[in-house]
């Protein structure tokens, strides 16, 4: 079974993801007594300097066979998940993401324990609905794919077999005939 190869989607991001993110970081500065002076510095230039660069490593892109996330300033974080081993693309939306026009597209893989870190969250994507839907829709494509040729093993397996029961099955009656004539 040949397949014409999916072409590479690349996505991207929102820019409102910065003033997101700035904000967003320096609430969680403000609810602990001790990142209040952190807070005021994050807010003064060094949230948006953070945030810009941030924003220009994002990267991520679907192949017919996996998705690959990376992103970081000081440690750079690449991810790939194998689309088979993706269980759900979960949308989130909340009234701060919202405002900004923002979602966040969650992934359950299948081998995740309940200890390990989230396995992966998009934030900001651009048309988060379209790549969700893409990334399942390929997931099933290559579920298809594989299935087939296990399904033409499977019947090349049991043609074989029949094959040679037929040739015992002759054997079989060659062993009778011999036996009768004594």
């Amino acid at each position: 079974m040949s397949t014409v190869p999916l072409q590479q989607y690349r996505a991207s991001f929102n820019p409102l993801i910065r003033p997101y993110l700035v904000l967003n970081i320096g609430f969680v500065m403000i609810c602990t007594l001790i990142g209040i002076p952190l807070a005021i510095v994050w807010f003064c230039g060094v949230g948006q300097w953070w945030a810009r660069h941030y924003f220009d490593k994002l990267e991520c892109e679907l192949t017919s066979t996996r998705l690959r996330f990376r992103k970081g300033i000081i440690f750079e974080v690449e991810k790939t998940i194998p689309l088979d081993n993706v269980q759900d693309v979960t949308f989130v939306e909340g009234p701060l993401l919202r405002h900004f026009h923002l979602s966040i597209l969650k992934f359950e893989t299948a081998g995740q324990s309940a200890g390990q870190a989230n396995s992966m969250q998009l934030v900001g994507v651009i048309d988060a609905h379209n790549l969700r839907n893409e990334i399942l829709s390929r997931r099933e494509l290559l579920k298809k794919e594989q299935a087939a040729p296990a399904a033409a093993t499977s019947q090349s397996n049991t043609t074989e077999s029949v094959v040679v029961l037929k040739e015992i099955l002759i054997r079989l009656d060659d062993i009778v005939a011999h036996l009768n004539k004594k």
